[in-house]
């Protein structure tokens, strides 16, 4: 099956019978896109989109924005639907029916109320200026008007957040392929800028290497909601054939046939791209597969070392250090080393500590394939002399103590891990200096598999052990054993904990635990 039939039978799939009071209005007007691309297919009766339509007039506020969602009438959340309305417009402007006229018409009406809120709208994240401005980029296409490509130019001129590894300042696969690429590319087309083509095409081409042999793109680095956890490369489908296409670049290619492995996830836009740029479904060029090396992405602090076995992934970039704390919009997740087989993963490797509640190991910074952090604790001294006390937050926790004011002594805990890359695996070298505590080392594995020789307790130490899953397993041991009398447990941090919340891994683990000061070695390899 071509690709063009592949688009429409899963477009055809996913219009199944939906009641349009359970949807929001992004929701709804996907509905109504999906089925106008039918209708022009000869595939749905154009009065099919009707309830959905009624649905999201329904949802249209006099401001003219959308109600629903956590975002009170917001901008940017009312832009992905303008966006979805004025690709149907277009659609139906370029297939003419007769059958689609009145959707035509009262989606006119929509986007007539939708234009003035958008055209002054503003946002609270970095994808949402593109979000809008593709959206004024549309409605421009659709009306032409000096005043939205005016506010085009000005959201433009702050810079696209692309830096110099070619990862936008989110780092978040989701935000990449669902909204920033696809946003600058609208704009590209609408408004001649291919200076914007060129900024997607090198965030595809500093994407490659993070495409992993299951079909995931790797998050680990995430600053957004998708860190730490799978997202499929099917929702680059299209990005990375149209990159392909135009350039002839074979990895684009490769990239696209995993994408297109992976299903297709949104038949909806998949089906409105393909009737708005037909030559999308041409063949591609030969697709050529990533060859065995080094990438580095300095402004992320990560590292993909992808041999012919094993890929593997040293990550130090979180802003814990520089913030100070957990917070939607940071790069919170403390798995440092990931090692990738074909079959088998340890998707996690984190070093949890007993240390005044302050997490675990997140590291400050990766000098190679060496990754460091100190984090520290103080014991405050008598003030003196008596008074009022502020109430101040000392970094770990708030009290009445007027911290600020006191002589404090310090306390603080040096770790410093060395990953030693082989050719099947790496060689990990842990040194914790500090005062006496305990520490737990959690390896955590794609689920499905069996542990070979892992005690009762999930330990392990110098004794070989094998995580089966596949046709591959992993093999680890220590440069000795696991201490009995320190925990072998993963613990969040205050931050965490205080809220009984926790960022643990499920999925199979084992530990190796001991006590600081100390250096211990542990020897990893796909087999």
């Amino acid at each position: 099956m071509d690709y063009r039939d592949e688009v429409i039978a899963a477009a055809r799939e996913s219009a199944t019978e939906v009641d349009p009071h359970a949807l929001a209005h992004r929701g709804l007007m996907e509905r109504v896109k999906l089925l106008v691309g039918l209708a022009i297919l000869d595939l749905a009766p154009a009065a099919s989109a009707a309830p959905f339509l009624d649905a999201l007039e329904r949802r249209q506020l006099r401001s003219g924005l959308f109600a629903g969602g956590d975002n009170v009438e917001s901008p940017p959340d009312s832009a992905f639907t303008a966006g979805d309305v004025c690709d149907a417009l277009e659609i139906i402007r370029r297939h003419p029916s007769a059958a689609l006229d009145p959707i035509g018409a009262r989606l006119e009406l929509i986007a007539d109320h939708l234009e003035p809120p958008l055209l002054v709208g503003g946002v609270h994240t970095p994808n949402h200026r593109w979000e809008i401005s593709a959206a004024l980029a549309r409605l421009h296409r659709r009306r032409p008007s000096g005043a939205l490509v005016d506010r085009i130019d000005a959201w433009l001129a702050e810079g696209v957040d692309i830096d110099a590894d070619g990862m936008y300042s989110e780092r978040s696969p989701n935000y990449a392929a669902f909204v920033t690429n696809p946003s600058l590319t609208v704009i590209a087309e609408i408004l001649g800028r291919p200076d914007l083509d060129a900024i997607v095409q090198r965030n595809l081409a500093a994407t490659l290497p993070l495409i992993r042999a299951d079909g995931t793109v790797e998050t680990v680095h995430s600053r957004r909601q998708d860190q730490g956890r799978r997202f499929s490369a099917a929702a680059y489908i299209t990005a990375f054939r149209r990159a392909a296409l135009r350039t002839g670049d074979g990895r684009f290619a490769w990239a696209a046939e995993v994408a297109r492995s992976e299903g297709i996830a949104h038949p909806a836009t998949a089906l409105a791209e393909l009737l708005l740029e037909p030559q999308l479904a041409q063949p591609l060029p030969r697709a050529v597969a990533p060859v065995s090396a080094v990438h580095r992405y300095a402004a992320s602090s990560l590292v993909v070392d992808r041999s012919e076995v094993r890929t593997l992934v040293v990550y130090g970039g979180s802003d814990h250090a520089r913030a100070g704390r957990i917070r939607s919009g940071l790069a919170n997740d403390p798995t440092f080393l990931r090692l990738l087989g074909d079959d088998v993963a340890l998707e996690s490797v984190r070093l949890s500590r007993t240390f005044f509640g302050l997490g675990p190991f997140r590291a400050q910074r990766l000098d190679g394939m060496r990754l460091q952090e100190t984090v520290a604790a103080w014991y405050y001294q008598p003030l003196g002399s008596a008074g009022a006390l502020d109430l101040e937050d000392e970094g770990r926790f708030s009290a009445e103590m007027s911290f600020s004011r006191r002589a404090a002594d310090r306390v603080e805990m040096t770790t410093t891990i060395d990953v030693e890359p082989t050719t099947t695996g790496a060689r990990v070298v842990i040194d914790v200096a500090g005062p006496i505590a305990p520490w737990a080392l959690e390896l955590a594995f794609s689920p499905g598999g069996a542990f070979e020789g892992l005690a009762d307790d999930g330990r392990f130490g110098s004794a070989a052990v094998r995580y089966q899953h596949g046709g591959q397993a992993i093999v680890f041991r220590a440069d000795g054993e696991s201490a009995a009398d320190a925990p072998a447990a993963y613990h969040p941090g205050e931050e965490y904990a205080y809220l009984g919340g926790s960022d643990a891994v499920a999925a199979p683990r084992a530990y190796l635990t001991g006590w600081s000061p100390g250096r211990r070695v542990v020897e990893l390899r796909v087999e």
